[in-house]
């Protein structure tokens, strides 16, 4: 899993938004809508990282359609530790 998430977050371009994304869920679960609004970011570009971070197991979806709200995997919280290393690196 620490090599999905140091490729994730530093590996590709959108890292940075990814882990803007990640913090805004753990702070609270949100659905895409909610994220681009509060992070200032276009909806598609949200989607996109979104994705990513589902299909990496970073995050997970609750609830199905334009409402689903993300917040982070258990997989992710096992490994918040690498997170945070992450992102103090990133910053």
């Amino acid at each position: 899993m620490e090599a999905v998430l140091w490729y994730v977050f530093t590996g590709t371009r959108g890292g940075k938004n990814r882990l803007r994304i990640l913090r805004a869920v753990d702070e609270r679960p949100r659905n895409a809508n909610q994220l681009a609004e509060s992070l200032d970011l276009d909806y598609k570009t949200v989607r996109h990282h979104l994705d990513v971070l589902v299909e990496n197991d970073v995050v997970q979806k609750s609830g199905d359609g334009y409402g689903a709200v993300y917040l982070p995997s258990d997989r992710a919280r096992h490994h918040w530790e690498t997170i945070e290393t992450i992102m103090e690196q990133v910053e």
